[in-house]
């Protein structure tokens, strides 16, 4: 983490004066896609709920625990961890926080109807029992280490809501009552989202009065809106704009380097995939010298030169290095187009194939030029591409299960992933492991990679409470699974938020992407 955390103690950051703002207004790139905290494990949708909801252990902007809901955590024996809770906490209806929505909250949250990617990664495999009202034990069947960092990303709702809630009700805001620093007041899809001061947040009084949250996917109109003062903050400053707004008097820019890796899945389960064509029905993507000859035929570093604007970093694996778990043996692939030809040429396909890249156009940085990008590039080694961007909306839900019986749709798709715990077991338990719903794992393995040797390391990782054993068999899965191109990684982002100097705030860069409030500090 070292490296890391120089980085994030590096970032660009320029001072802005001072003023009070009672309401402030966002201009949002990336709208959520509800408002149940646990509908979707989605970067836009758990960023948004922690303004409104908590988990029983926060993180601080470099993903460092912090005590939440939960004052204390510690193992008590091999398999049992116990969580002493904050006593006094209301929620925003007045209720008070005990145990019961604790145990209510984990028992939900891995079984939200339709969730197109569901947080039982964090919840399987776990049971929970209430001791009395501010004491919870979780149990597994081995050692587990990693319990206070997964339950970190689990923010817990009032029981009161009643066990049959639904995320209609809580898009409404009848159900949405959490115990955060600020209130859900109103969604209007599309258009705006209000919150207002939590005067009773046991944490002390929130900085602001009221914020007005505005989706702006635009990029250029979410800029002309910050400069025009109709805004007073916006995140995923476009990386044409940061050079010409650093030169800007009236702006703050605050940039860190991202956990978030962005990266190719493809369909390694059917044998007739959907999206390709000219292979007599035949899955090329299940031969690694195929694999090989698409990871070969990306120029990362034009990616990150022209389409990024310098403003990110090429990857070779699941986290940039200095992360716990990352391994140092794995570097991004060198282009080599011609090397792209010979082996396509080696495994069958000396005149390519025809496939589609599908991919989203509001969720990521340059979302849409990036799988632009790459369409261009396979053509060029003889893979005759076709380009599909749409709302991440219509996305995620098809590229999990639009296809027959609940199958992801797609063959080859364009996506990313941040991790949420900080270190290498998150990706590797959610895009990598085989998919196995009931025991948490694969969560987001939308093109159904498996290896049993790589579970295997995996699984024993997750049972290993001895750091430095951890560390190494993390980093040997994510060797052996990046070897085998169970994804393609294609680069790490780099993230920018920009205020209005009149406002008088700075935003403090966070590893987890995450644009929330509280982060959002006054000069």
């Amino acid at each position: 983490m070292k490296r890391i955390v120089t980085l994030a103690a590096a970032a660009i950051v320029f001072a802005g004066a001072s003023a009070s703002a009672q309401t402030v207004k966002v201009g949002l790139f990336a709208e959520p896609s509800a408002m149940d905290p646990h509908y979707h494990n989605l970067g836009p949708n758990n960023a948004f709920s922690s303004n409104v909801y908590e988990a029983l252990i926060l993180q601080d902007e470099n993903q460092k625990l912090m005590p939440g809901l939960a004052v204390s955590w510690k193992p008590i024996n091999d398999t049992t961890w116990e969580f002493k809770l904050r006593q006094g906490v209301k929620f925003h209806d007045g209720s008070e926080f005990n145990a019961d929505d604790v145990i209510f909250t984990y028992e939900r949250a891995p079984n939200v109807p339709n969730s197109p990617s569901s947080f039982g990664t964090y919840l399987k495999g776990k049971s929970f029992k209430k001791i009395d009202d501010f004491t919870v034990h979780a149990i597994t069947e081995k050692p587990y280490p990693l319990m206070p960092v997964d339950l970190s990303q689990i923010v817990i709702i009032s029981n009161e809501v009643g066990k049959d809630v639904t995320t209609s009700q809580f898009n409404s805001g009848e159900a949405a009552i959490g115990t955060g620093q600020y209130k859900f007041v109103e969604w209007k899809p599309g258009d705006t989202i209000l919150i207002e001061r939590n005067d009773n947040y046991w944490g002390g009084k929130p900085a602001f009065e009221k914020v007005e949250v505005k989706p702006i996917k635009s990029n250029p109109s979410r800029v002309a809106a910050l400069l025009a003062g109709d805004v007073d903050f916006i995140d995923n400053v476009p990386t044409a704009d940061i050079e010409r707004l650093k030169g800007d008097s009236n702006i703050v820019l605050s940039s860190g380097i991202s956990n978030r890796v962005i990266y190719l899945h493809m369909d390694r389960f059917r044998d007739d995939s959907p999206y390709i064509t000219g292979t007599n029905g035949k899955n090329p993507l299940n031969d690694l010298r195929v694999r090989k000859a698409i990871s070969k035929a990306i120029n990362r570093e034009a990616i990150v030169a022209r389409v990024m604007e310098g403003v990110a970093i090429p990857a070779g694996q699941l986290l940039p290095p200095g992360f716990f778990g990352t391994s140092d043996k794995v570097k991004p692939e060198p282009y080599d187009p011609e090397g792209a030809k010979k082996l396509l040429a080696e495994a069958g396909y000396p005149n390519g194939f025809g496939m589609t890249i599908h991919g989203p156009n509001d969720r990521y940085i340059n979302d849409a030029k990036i799988a632009q990008a790459i369409g261009q590039m396979l053509t060029r080694v003889g893979i005759d591409m076709k380009v599909e961007t749409m709302p991440k909306s219509v996305f995620f839900s098809s590229a999990s299960s639009g296809g027959p019986d609940k199958t992801p749709k797609y063959s080859f798709i364009l996506v990313g992933w941040g991790s949420g715990t900080g270190e290498a077991s998150s990706a590797l338990k959610s895009l990598i492991h085989t998919k196995d719903s009931a025991a948490g794992f694969g969560a987001s393995n939308r093109g159904r990679y498996s290896n049993p040797e790589v579970d295997k390391l995996i699984e024993q990782a997750l049972a290993t409470v001895d750091d430095a054993k951890r560390e190494m068999l993390l980093a040997q899965a994510t060797e052996i699974a990046m070897n085998d191109l169970g994804i393609i990684p294609l680069h790490y982002q780099v993230n920018t938020w920009a205020t209005r100097k009149a406002a008088g705030l700075k935003y403090l860069p966070r590893t987890d992407e995450r644009t929330q409030i509280g982060s959002l500090v006054k000069e």
